[in-house]
């Protein structure tokens, strides 16, 4: 690591700690040539999986539009940001995890439906209703009987109740 102030090659590290959960890696740092101290941070590159479409193409992983989708679903629900952005690094973890190359988009929807359903049960309703493309009140009816039979999850913890 070069010096940010001198540009000396350099420098030593004085103190390494975990910060961010233990996603990064705090280290302060001194220069051996001019002796000034600075910070720097680690964290993993970690590549998110291609996504293939419904129409057999590809894209990259996009978070924006993850976190877009969901929130035009709970627009006007009583759920915080802090909640929401859990929900999307879950859901980014969870296709990181799967450790493959590339994940079909339906995966991508089901675990937003999962996410979205811990999140807010009208939320989760709206979402399904586009997702899997109710044609009628009846599968409207019939996807909140089966929600009404589920044990209801706790928004904030994610666990059963």
């Amino acid at each position: 690591m070069h010096c940010p102030f001198c540009g000396a090659q350099e420098t030593r590290v004085t103190d390494s700690r975990l910060v961010a959960e233990g996603d990064q890696v705090r280290r302060r740092r001194q220069c051996a040539g001019c002796g000034e101290r600075f910070t720097t941070y680690e964290t993993a590159e970690l590549i998110m999986p291609r996504i293939i479409k419904a129409d057999g193409s590809r894209e990259v992983f996009d978070e924006i539009k993850l976190r877009a989708g969901m929130l035009r679903a709970l627009e006007k629900r009583p759920v915080s940001a802090e909640s929401i952005e859990a929900a999307v690094e879950r859901i980014r973890q969870n296709l990181r995890a799967r450790g493959e190359r590339e994940v079909q988009a339906r995966v991508v929807g089901e675990e937003v439906m999962n996410a979205l359903k811990r999140l807010d049960q009208v939320a989760y309703i709206r979402f399904a209703s586009v997702y899997r493309r109710f044609q009628d009140i009846d599968e409207f009816r019939a996807e909140i009987d089966r929600l009404a039979q589920e044990p209801s999850f706790s928004p904030d913890t994610g666990e059963s109740t």
